[in-house]
C-alpha cells in the first residue's frame, strides 16, 4: 500500500522540529521544520479568508527558493490544486497558461512578475509575491496575509492527509517536441514516486541537498524537494541561475549526498578536466600496468568526489543519453553514477536502479509500482514504443480530452513517445523519440539520437541535431569555438574530417550528407533538452 506523502511529512516534521529544513543558499531565508509548518499554516489561513475551496486552482511561478516550497506545501495541504508553471516561459505565455488553468490565485516571483500584467488574467482574485508573501493585487480589499506569530502544535497532524487519488498538481511543461500541456498528477502519483525514491536511494539520516533544477519541472520537484524532505533532509535552494562556478561552490559548501542533473554538467567536467589529462602519453603508459592503473583510477575518483562536496552517495543523470566515453570513465573510477528515465506524465519516474546494479548504456530497470511494455513482437530485439502503466501515471491533460485519448491505448497503457528495448533483467534501453524517428528511403528506421551520440563524441563537437531535408540527413553542429586553438586544423576542416569518420561508423542508409555549423548553442528546455522542433 502506497503511503501518502503527507503521512511521511507528518512523521518527519515533529522528529526534526527545530532542525533546518529549507534554506536559500544564495539568499537570506532559512526555515526549520517548525517554521515551515508555521508559514504553511499562515498561507492556509489566507486561502480560507479568501474563500478558496478544495479543488480550486492556485498558480505558482518563480525561481527556486524556500518560499516556493512552502507555497507548494500550503496549497497541497489546504486541498487546492497547484498549477505549476516554469518561470522561464515568457510573460505572455505564463498569463495564457494561468488563464487556461482557471487559477483563482497566483503566487509569483519578482523575476517573472516584471513581465506580466494583472489585467491580462481576469480570473485571478489575488496575486501574492514570492519574495515576502505580500499582496501585489487583490479583488477582496481588507483580506490580508497575517503577520502575527502562529503556533503549530508539534504532533503528527500538521498536514491533512486527503484522498490519495485527488488531483494534486497541474504541471505545465514545454518538453522538447512541442507546445506546453497541463499534466494532471494525483497525490498517489507523487506519493508512489517518493516511496520509490526512499526505497532505492535512502538518504541515510540527516543529509544535505542542493536544489538546482527548476522546481516547476517534475525532475527537480521530486528528486530535489519532495523525496528528500520526506526523510528529513536539509534542502538548499539555488535562487540564481546555476552557473558552473556557483554550482561547484555550492557543492563544496553544502556537501550534498545526492546530485540530480542532466548529462551536460558531468560531460563538460569530464571532457575539460579529466579526459585531457588521461590522454597525455605519460598517463597512457601508466594505464597499461594494472597496479599503476588502479592508482590513476583512485586519483580520479577522489578528485571527482571532492569536486562534488565529498559526501556524494548518488549522482543521477536523466533527461538525455549520457556520452558513452564519459559513462565508461565514471563507471571505471567507481563514481556513484545512476542513469534514470522518466517523464512529467509519470511524475516523473519510470526507470532507475541501485548504484551497483547499473548496466552501461541503459536507463535503469523498471521501477516498482509501474509496468513497462515494448510495443513490438520481440521486446528484447525489436525496437518498439515504450508503454507504461501504474499508479504514478498521470490522470490526463487538463481540458484536453483529445490529447489524453491519443496518449493512452484502449487497454490503459500510456504511450511515452519513446522507442526502446528491454533485456531479460528488465533493463531499459532508449533508442530514440517516436516523433523524431526518420524513415529511410528503403523503409529503415533511423534514430537521430544514435547518430548524434557518435557525432557528439568527436573532437570539436559540443552538441548536434540530425534533421532530414529532401531525403538527405543533415547534421547541425554547435562546435567548440573556445577550444579551436587546441585543434590542429580549423573548425570547418575538422568538421569535414568528422563527417568522413562519422559516415564510416554508420550504415549506408543513415549516412550524413553534410555538417552545418551553428553560431550559437541550440535552444533548450529547462531540463536542458534541445528543443528539436525548432530545427529543420
Amino acid at each position: 500500500m502506497t503511503k501518502h506523502l503527507f503521512a511521511h511529512y507528518n512523521e518527519i516534521f515533529p522528529k526534526f522540529w527545530d532542525e533546518p529544513a529549507l534554506t536559500d543558499y544564495n539568499g537570506t531565508d532559512s526555515y526549520t521544520f517548525r517554521e515551515v509548518a508555521e508559514e504553511v499554516a499562515r498561507l492556509r489561513n489566507y486561502f480560507q479568508d479568501m474563500g478558496i475551496r478544495q479543488g480550486d486552482k492556485i498558480a505558482l511561478c518563480g525561481r527556486n527558493c524556500a518560499k516556493w516550497a512552502i507555497s507548494y506545501l500550503a496549497i497541497a495541504s489546504y486541498g487546492a490544486v497547484i498549477v505549476s508553471v516554469l518561470h522561464e516561459f515568457s510573460g505572455e505565455d505564463i498569463e495564457a497558461l494561468i488563464n487556461h488553468s482557471e487559477a483563482r490565485m497566483l503566487i509569483v516571483g519578482p523575476y517573472v512578475w516584471k513581465n506580466m500584467t494583472a489585467e491580462h488574467m481576469p480570473g485571478l482574485e489575488a496575486i501574492v509575491s514570492l519574495t515576502d508573501f505580500s499582496l501585489i493585487a487583490t479583488k477582496r480589499e481588507g483580506v490580508e496575509i497575517s503577520r502575527e506569530p502562529i503556533t503549530v502544535p508539534r504532533n503528527n497532524h500538521i498536514f491533512t492527509v486527503r484522498d490519495i487519488d485527488d488531483l494534486l498538481l497541474i504541471n505545465y511543461t514545454s518538453g522538447s517536441t512541442g507546445d506546453p500541456k497541463g499534466v494532471m498528477l494525483s497525490y498517489r502519483s507523487l506519493s508512489s514516486n517518493i516511496e520509490t525514491g526512499l526505497q532505492f536511494l535512502p538518504p541515510g539520516g540527516r543529509q544535505n541537498v542542493v536544489s538546482m533544477l527548476p522546481l516547476a519541472h517534475m525532475y527537480g520537484q521530486l528528486a530535489e524537494f519532495l523525496y528528500p524532505l520526506a526523510d528529513g533532509c536539509h534542502i538548499h535552494f539555488l535562487t540564481k541561475s546555476p552557473t558552473p562556478t556557483l554550482l561547484m561552490k555550492a557543492f563544496a559548501d553544502v556537501k550534498p549526498y545526492i546530485i540530480v542533473t542532466v548529462p551536460l554538467v558531468i560531460e563538460k567536467i569530464c571532457k575539460r578536466a579529466v579526459m585531457p589529462a588521461l590522454e597525455k602519453p605519460a598517463v597512457q603508459r601508466l594505464l597499461k600496468y594494472p597496479v599503476l592503473r588502479k592508482f590513476v583510477v583512485n586519483t580520479i575518483h577522489k578528485k571527482l568526489m571532492k569536486a562534488f562536496g565529498g559526501q556524494l552517495k548518488y549522482f543521477i543523470v536523466g533527461g538525455a543519453a549520457i556520452n558513452p566515453d564519459v559513462e565508461k570513465l565514471l563507471l571505471e573510477v567507481k563514481f556513484p553514477l545512476i542513469v534514470g528515465y522518466g517523464m512529467t506524465e509519470c511524475g516523473p519516474l519510470i526507470g532507475g536502479c541501485y548504484v551497483h546494479e547499473f548496466v552501461p548504456r541503459s536507463a535503469g530497470h523498471i521501477l516498482p509500482r509501474n509496468e513497462i511494455r515494448i510495443d513490438s513482437k520481440d521486446p528484447y530485439n525489436e525496437v518498439g514504443e515504450i508503454l507504461v502503466r501504474g499508479e504514478h501515471v498521470m490522470l490526463g491533460y487538463y481540458k484536453n480530452d483529445e490529447a489524453t485519448r491519443a496518449t493512452f491505448t484502449d487497454d490503459g497503457w500510456m504511450r511515452t513517445g519513446d522507442l526502446g528495448l528491454i533485456d531479460k533483467k528488465n533493463n531499459i534501453f532508449i533508442k530514440g523519440r517516436n516523433k523524431t524517428m526518420i524513415l529511410g528511403a528503403s523503409g529503415q528506421n533511423i534514430y537521430p539520437e544514435e547518430i548524434e551520440g557518435k557525432l557528439n563524441d568527436m573532437e570539436g563537437v559540443v552538441e548536434s541535431v540530425v534533421v532530414e531535408r529532401e531525403g538527405k540527413l543533415i547534421a547541425l553542429v554547435f562546435p567548440d569555438y573556445e577550444g579551436e586553438l587546441r585543434f590542429r586544423q580549423t573548425i570547418p576542416e575538422l568538421m569535414k574530417e568528422n563527417l568522413r569518420k562519422l559516415n564510416e561508423k554508420l550504415p549506408k542508409y543513415a549516412q550524413i550528407f553534410n555538417i552545418e555549423l551553428k553560431e550559437d548553442e541550440f535552444e533548450k528546455t529547462p531540463k536542458r533538452s534541445i528543443k528539436r522542433f525548432l530545427y529543420k
